[in-house]
């Protein structure tokens, strides 16, 4: 074998050694990974955070439905529980849209404004009248969610008063909303994406406030979503 011939086999021979040390070390970085993957615990949430207020929450299957009626239960729609002269529903329009324009000489309903909806992300232009139903205001933590989680054994005065707390609604999209129902987090969660964190927040601090629990599949649901946000706060109102 010549010089040259012998060079460029030697070459070869080192170059597939290097390959095969190139592949054992990928092989074992891949497994140190995985293992490393395997031990990583859950996000946990700092204090004050919606986690962490989410891990406060009594966990257990929801109760039957049997015997819940909205209005019976939780009142008709739309009160004026603080007393400021103005349903709920026109006080929720006035927090949540830009622009609003009142009825003339009314002080207190809403005849136009611009929603930027946090459940689709558009902008809806609302104006009272036969498309009023455009925006809906939404109880974040449904009802009929409520009553199986806590709400049956309350008396009615507490019940009004979460189906009328400006912490547990949010103007949106109508259709949306109706889509939505008494869906908790593991049924449905926002089409917008960047407000999840936030929806997902606001019902556990509805539910913290009012002492309801989480089913299994709820609090799974909420983790999921707030471990991509863990220093999510609160809401306070």
């Amino acid at each position: 074998m010549s010089a040259t011939a012998k060079k460029s086999s030697q070459t070869r021979k080192t170059l597939q050694l290097v390959l095969i040390a190139v592949a054992a070390l990928v092989l074992a970085g891949n497994f140190v990974v995985k293992s490393l993957g395997d031990d990583v615990a859950p996000a946990e949430g700092a204090q004050g955070s919606a986690l962490a207020a989410l891990d406060t929450l009594k966990v257990q299957d929801a109760a039957p439905e049997d015997g819940y009626d909205r209005e019976s239960d939780f009142g008709s729609a739309w009160q004026d529980v603080d007393d400021n002269g103005c349903d709920t529903r026109n006080d929720m329009l006035q927090r949540d849209l830009d622009d609003f324009v009142l009825t003339e000489g009314d002080s207190c309903e809403v005849a136009s404004g611009t929603l930027d909806d946090p459940y689709t992300g558009e902008t809806i232009e609302f104006e009272r009248g036969e498309n009023s139903g455009d925006v809906q205001i939404d109880h974040v933590v449904a009802l009929m969610n409520a009553w199986t989680t806590g709400a049956a054994e309350w008396d009615k005065d507490k019940r009004v008063s979460i189906a009328n707390d400006p912490l547990n609604l949010v103007a949106s999209d109508g259709p949306a909303n109706m889509g939505k129902g008494a869906k908790d987090a593991s049924e449905w969660l926002p089409e917008n994406q960047a407000y999840r964190c936030e929806y997902v927040a606001r019902q556990i601090a509805v539910k913290a406030k009012y002492e309801l629990w989480v089913t299994p599949a709820e609090h799974a649901a909420m983790e999921d979503v707030l471990t991509s946000c863990p220093a999510e706060t609160l809401p306070a109102s």
